[in-house]
């Protein structure tokens, strides 16, 4: 084993070190997992959708898949239906989804039903989506405390 002493260099000039043109990539990856975390604790405080007084159950939690947003649907207690955050015609849903979404036949889809909505609205708009072609759909309730 050998052991250097001094600078090295030519001439064995003593204070000057060579240029060091590596990348310290330390600090970079800290501040991507900083950002990281960041992201995935506002992420999910980011989902927005219509005002509405969900009916509350003792149903357990649903398990979404990751990387894979649902679509939405809102029933507001007026009766007014929402995809995501755009007011829909009830009429004509089942071709808006198609003209939205496309032929997304086995994703999620998860409605959210004011309480004070007739139960037969809820089923008008339920078939709608049926007759799109979805068949994965969850109805959306809160826990009851």
């Amino acid at each position: 084993m050998g052991l250097i002493l001094g600078s090295g260099g030519k001439g064995g000039r003593r204070g000057r070190r060579a240029l060091n043109a590596e990348i310290n990539v330390t600090p970079f990856v800290d501040v991507m997992l900083v950002l990281l975390i960041v992201f995935m604790v506002t992420a999910p405080l980011l989902i927005r959708g219509e005002q509405v007084n969900l009916p509350k159950t003792t149903s357990a939690p649903l398990r979404a898949e990751a990387n894979d947003a649902p679509l939405t649907l809102w029933i507001r207690e007026d009766g007014k239906v929402y995809v995501q955050q755009t007011e829909i015609d009830p009429g004509n849903l089942a071709a808006q989804l198609t003209a939205i979404v496309g032929e997304g036949y086995d994703k999620q889809v998860y409605l959210y039903a004011d309480q004070d909505v007739p139960y037969g609205r809820v089923m008008e708009v339920t078939a709608e989506v049926r007759r799109a072609g979805y068949t994965r759909m969850s109805f959306i309730t809160e826990q009851k405390r």
